[in-house]
């Protein structure tokens, strides 16, 4: 993307093409909206224009007539603010008057596959008052549009985006979870593919037949001459079940791009009919009350010669044009990236840039569960808090989404310059954590299993479930009751940094009930080659009848995790929007980190990753701003204080804020 024009050349040519559109679309939009709901539309798609009309610019300006883009686009919008249900609508006032609904320290995030957790949508809508016990106001769905047949990566290959996976039940059942949720205060997360659709998807149909406008859609070569010239610098995202990123199709005449699987063609996002048609169905789902759109794969939607194809600047300009056009129909709707990428690049996509452009409002942050991982496998904070600490800050108005884990395996983002500031070197740790959560370390605790391991290079990753990786399986199978009550330890004590280092603290389903790896995940066929379904169990609903016994396991964990979450509520530090700063105590076992906000006192955390007991200089508090300590939680419900310390058991934690 080459563009000689300087910044208030674009910006001038904007303003000009705003005025155009909506000079043409003002009077209809008063019609079809009415007077005030139409000025309303006008005003939020004047505020956005530079954040619509100068990303498109960029993409497609020396491709199609700007002026006319911008006004078909702007039409498809109004379309769909028009077809916006009225209950979603008031929503929309709330959250416009209140921005930052999404920042609040009462936002907790839970996930779940749908028929997993309920078995259908209408199954979900029944367990909800489950999620209420533990303080749910964020549901995230996984993927629950209709998939292709057969294998299809979990759910992220979708054959349709206007419907729903039939076994899961209809759009009509999605608007009806959606408004029961929105009148129990809880925004809805549903994932939206955006870099490639199933081959069975009628947009990739149509092209197989030889629709030339449909052809358009996706990255076809006739030959192997660019496919090779892009492969030299492509990593594999898939080595072992899917190698390479080009697939044969005979019936499209040539190589189809498939970074992912041979059935998940790429989009061409070049292409503006494609932007187009995502666009439509972006606000489809809003309108059927969706609250937030996981963008899928988002790093990946832009493809450049020489390159990794991945964190592209016009990936960048796609979400913030996406994401600003969204808004005018639909103020309420919110962007999360699915963007596992180094922590340098992970920041631009809340739009951290030379200058902020929103792009979307919430991410995954993914270094802070690799970092806890690690800490638990080495009883060693030093490299978390050397990575964490050149994490950049997100912008003020976005937040991250914190999790120990999800859907997905865990990949060791350890970089050979953070582990080399602890005396590490990169490539053994990494191996380290490998051997160490397959249960091959001597002497470990984890019981998970190693997914896409290449034994030439040694590189590979880890599957399995949050209680299985820590020690409950483990301490389970031996009968040690000493080993289990460690291990529940260490689980409370991870999530006690999730749900309190900002952002929206994220569940996987089952961690609040110690759920262990799923030993059928290969009896189904779908799912025999894939071992991250050990890490995606059905739900244990006979198990979760014991979560009011403290007596049982699960009744430890789901009162752990309830507190926490009751703990995190009545701590406006934890606020998404505040700052979060990371100590290095005297302790190398101990990972320290404040948390502020503007409008609140400061909280400092506290987290001990060793077997024994460690403490932390009494000066410590006071340093960070907490004259007249005061307990907040913590493992053993107070603070030990002695000889000048602040003592902390074994895989204990403690929250502090000021009297």
């Amino acid at each position: 993307m080459v563009d000689v024009r300087s910044e208030p050349e674009r910006r001038l040519r904007a303003a000009g093409i705003l005025q155009e559109v909506s000079a043409r679309l003002g009077p209809v939009a008063r019609v079809r909206l009415g007077e005030l709901e139409g000025e309303a539309f006008l005003a939020r798609l004047e505020q956005m224009h530079l954040d619509v009309v100068e990303p498109l610019d960029l993409l497609y300006g020396r491709r199609t007539e700007l002026a006319a883009l911008v006004l078909d686009l702007a039409g498809v919008v109004l379309d769909a603010a028009a077809a916006r249900p009225w209950p979603l609508r008031l929503l929309d006032r709330r959250r416009e008057v209140d921005p930052g609904w999404f920042q609040r320290s009462r936002m907790i995030g839970y996930a779940c596959y749908a028929d997993r957790f309920g078995g259908t949508l209408a199954g979900v809508r029944d367990r909800l008052d489950y999620l209420a016990e533990l303080g749910v106001t964020y549901l995230h769905l996984m993927p629950l549009l209709a998939p292709r047949e057969g294998e299809n990566d979990g759910g992220y290959a979708v054959a349709d985006y206007e419907a729903v996976d039939p076994r899961l039940g209809t759009m009509a059942d999605l608007e009806e979870l959606a408004g029961e949720l929105h009148r129990r205060g809880v925004a809805l997360c549903v994932d939206l593919v955006l870099n490639h659709t199933a081959k069975e998807h009628a947009w990739a149909r149509k092209a197989a037949a030889g629709d030339p406008a449909y052809r358009d859609f996706y990255l076809v070569f006739g030959d192997r001459t660019l496919p090779d010239a892009y492969q030299r610098t492509l990593p594999e995202v898939f080595p072992d079940i899917a190698p390479g990123s080009f697939t044969l199709v005979p019936e499209m005449g040539g190589w189809v791009w498939t970074t992912f699987n041979d059935y998940q063609w790429d989009l061409n996002y070049a292409n503006p009919a494609v932007f187009r048609a995502m666009l439509r169905t972006m606000l489809e789902l809003a309108n059927r009350g969706v609250d937030v759109l996981r963008l899928d794969a988002v790093p990946f939607l832009w493809k450049r010669m020489g390159t990794d194809c991945q964190n592209q600047p016009e990936a960048h300009l796609l979400a913030q044009a996406f994401r600003a056009l969204t808004r005018v129909a639909a103020p309420g709707l919110l962007f999360k990236a699915e963007a596992i990428v180094a922590p340098e690049m992970l920041v631009q996509y809340l739009g951290a840039h030379d200058r902020f452009r929103p792009e979307c409002d919430l991410a995954y942050n993914n270094q802070l569960m690799v970092v806890l991982w690690s800490s638990l496998a080495a009883r060693d904070a030093r490299l978390a808090g050397r990575s964490l600490s050149r994490l950049r800050p997100e912008p003020p108005s976005t937040g991250w989404v914190t999790y120990l884990r999800c859907h997905d395996d865990i990949g060791w983002a350890v970089s050979d310059v953070d582990a080399a500031a602890t005396g590490w070197e990169g490539f053994s740790h990494r191996r380290f954590l490998n051997d160490f959560y397959s249960g091959r370390h001597p002497g470990s605790f984890g019981r998970g299993a190693l997914f896409q391991e290449n034994e030439a290079t040694g590189d590979a990753r880890i599957s399995g479930m949050a209680a299985s990786l820590c020690g409950i399986e483990a301490a389970l199978a031996s009968g040690d009751e000493a080993e289990l009550d460690m291990a529940v330890r260490r689980l409370e004590t991870l999530y006690s940094v999730v749900f309190s280092f900002g952002g929206i603290p994220l569940l996987w389903m089952g961690d609040e009930l110690a759920l262990r790896n799923d030993p059928r995940w290969a009896d189904d066929p779908a799912h025999a080659e894939d071992n991250r379904w050990l890490h995606r169990p059905p739900m244990d609903w006979a198990a979760a009848g014991r979560r009011a016994d403290p007596a049982t396991l699960e009744g430890r964990v789901f009162g752990a995790l309830r507190r926490l979450a009751d703990a995190r509520r009545s701590q406006l530090a934890l606020r998404a929007g505040g700052e979060t700063d990371l100590l290095f105590p005297d302790d190398p076992h101990v990972l320290a980190f404040r948390r502020r906000h503007r409008r609140s006192a400061p909280l400092l955390v506290l987290a001990n990753f060793g077997d024994g007991w460690q403490s932390v200089d009494a000066g410590l508090p006071a340093a960070v701003g907490l004259t007249e300590p005061e307990h907040v939680h913590s493992t053993r419900g107070r603070l030990d204080w002695a000889e000048g310390r602040l003592h902390l058991p074994p895989w204990g934690f403690a929250w502090l804020t000021n009297r």
